[in-house]
């Protein structure tokens, strides 16, 4: 898994706002952004999903939180991709940071 470093994050979190999350990767920069369609606190967001290097290809991000025992449910959806490529590279992103965000909160 590529190491990241220097994350930056600007979020306008409210129906219409927009976010923009920018990354390195092993000296690769990386920028994603979009406006979000769905806001409900501790319960769920949906957003359009854009790469700054391909702004025309976007997708929809809708993230789900439920209690679950002493823990919390994440269940996350990302649809409308370009191609089956671009579906298949952010599945092994999205894995990616779900398997660290799994540790860094175990």
């Amino acid at each position: 898994m590529p190491k990241t470093d220097s994350v930056q994050a600007d979020i306008d979190a409210r129906i219409g706002g927009r976010f923009r999350i920018s990354y390195f990767t092993d000296d690769e920069y990386y920028e994603v952004g979009g406006v979000y369609r769905e806001v409900a606190p501790n319960q769920r967001w949906c957003s359009v999903w854009a790469w700054h290097s391909t702004p025309e290809r976007e997708s929809q991000v809708t993230i789900s939180l439920k209690p679950d025992g002493d823990g919390t449910l994440l269940t996350l959806h990302h649809e409308q991709f370009f191609d089956s490529a671009a579906r298949d590279s952010h599945e092994r992103g999205w894995t990616g940071m779900l398997d660290k965000l799994e540790k860094y909160i175990a």
